[in-house]
């Protein structure tokens, strides 16, 4: 089974540029310069490459909306969003804590795809660790002319530089990172125009996740063939899945897009702990849909996941057991997203809180019946369509499902006056 992003990556360990070229590292740059822009994008487009951050929309098609010319607005910007503030979710970390230039050749790849001559990595205020190795790989890779001015005698210049987010969970919305990268407040913007035409600063740009630039480098280096080959899904290459929980084995593992949640859950995290059954899960973080045990066997791919009614996200589960409330675990859930609202809309400024004050009532001892077709009405009041960006429709799939599979726990709650979790 091939691990392209993690294989090299050593715990509690950061790869040295030297570990990184000895591994074949930037030999998948030395083969983008030897194409155009346009050449580089169609193999990504081949190889199936789909964003790693949640949206999984097609990363070279999401490239060509990048105009490209002498007549192209300057200068481009691509920028790598490392702010990974989605609950549950904590795969980035890994990768920019363990192997930092795989990211870097990933940027200076995709820079020349869309001829972008400066770059950012957008990082979590929180990850201390991945600030230093990042800044300390960002020294080598300029020391060894693969940053800068004419990049292995190529010709393509491009400036890349570390910006450390004062930390909101809106800046993972690409044009609310635009807004905090330009000094404004965290915002989403109104689209059109996309960033792709008009970004930072108004020029074109390009957002990534963490997960998603590292792939560029394997598939520059081995072909579109190959990433398709190590793939079990329609899409190409390998996810990395995680899994939080009260399960034997928590963690992290790459493994080919495609494999089944029964195969991550059971066999790589081990399982439910003793005396515990499993309940249901988040599949991709807090804001996606719960699913349960009739579908363990799914695939875990973008399109597998949605017939299943949820969404893959960023592939990193949350797993809930049959002694967790439920009612509390989603109320616990709308408070941090009704925390992490930017207010720029009513829906998501007012439907929150008024959300997380229902499930506060109904988790101690205070609800109505009537409550739950109040949540119902809130799950279609903040749905897609009805607020600025996807923060509050998000905020609502960890809810809308809960009341479709686990109706029963909230009225017990309701109908006994008191959480019966609770000892």
């Amino acid at each position: 089974m091939e691990r392209p992003l993690t294989q090299h990556i050593r715990p509690g360990e950061t790869n040295s540029l030297a570990d990184y070229q000895k591994n074949g590292g930037y030999e998948g740059l030395k083969a983008a310069l030897k194409l155009t822009p346009k050449e580089v994008q169609e193999v990504v487009k081949k190889a199936g490459l789909r964003g790693r951050g949640g949206a999984g929309f097609p990363t070279g098609l999401k490239w060509s909306f990048v105009p490209i010319g002498d007549d192209a607005p300057r200068p481009k910007y691509l920028i790598a969003n490392g702010d990974e503030m989605e609950p549950g979710t904590f795969k980035d970390r890994l990768l920019l804590e363990g192997d930092p230039h795989q990211l870097i050749e990933g940027m200076i790849i995709s820079a020349y795809a869309i001829q972008a001559e400066i770059g950012y990595i957008f990082l979590r205020w929180a990850y201390k660790k991945a600030a230093q190795t990042i800044s300390k790989a960002l020294a080598e890779a300029y020391e060894a002319g693969l940053l800068g001015k004419n990049i292995l005698g190529s010709g393509f210049d491009f400036d890349l530089y570390l910006h450390t987010s004062a930390g909101r969970y809106i800046c993972g919305e690409e044009t609310a990172l635009i807004n905090s990268l330009e000094g404004k407040r965290a915002n989403p913007r109104a689209k059109p125009p996309f960033p792709q035409t008009s970004g930072l600063f108004g020029k074109p740009s390009i957002v990534n996740n963490i997960e998603t630039l590292c792939n560029v480098p394997h598939i520059l280096r081995n072909g579109s063939d190959w990433y398709k080959s190590i793939s079990m899904s329609e899409d190409g290459g390998t996810k990395i899945y995680g899994v939080s929980g009260r399960v034997k084995n928590p963690g992290l593992w790459e493994l080919p897009l495609g494999v089944t949640m029964r195969e991550v859950l059971e066999e790589k995290a081990g399982g439910m702990r003793d005396g515990l059954k499993f309940k249901g899960l988040l599949p991709g973080g807090a804001s996606t849909d719960f699913l349960v045990e009739e579908h363990l066997d799914i695939k875990l791919d973008y399109k597998g996941v949605e017939q299943a009614g949820s969404r893959l996200g960023t592939g990193t589960m949350i797993v809930l057991d049959d002694q967790t409330c439920v009612v509390g675990m989603v109320h616990n859930l709308e408070q941090f997203f009704a925390q992490e609202s930017c207010g720029w809309c009513t829906p998501c400024r007012d439907g929150l809180p008024w959300t997380r004050n229902i499930l506060w009532a109904i988790e101690n001892g205070q609800g109505k019946m009537e409550d739950l077709e109040l949540l119902e009405s809130l799950t279609q009041t903040l749905s897609p369509g009805n607020s600025f960006c996807a923060l509050a429709p998000g905020a609502m799939e960890p809810l809308q499902s809960a009341l479709k599979y686990f109706r029963e726990d909230f009225e017990r709650h309701i109908k006994e006056k008191r959480c019966p979790w609770r000892s």
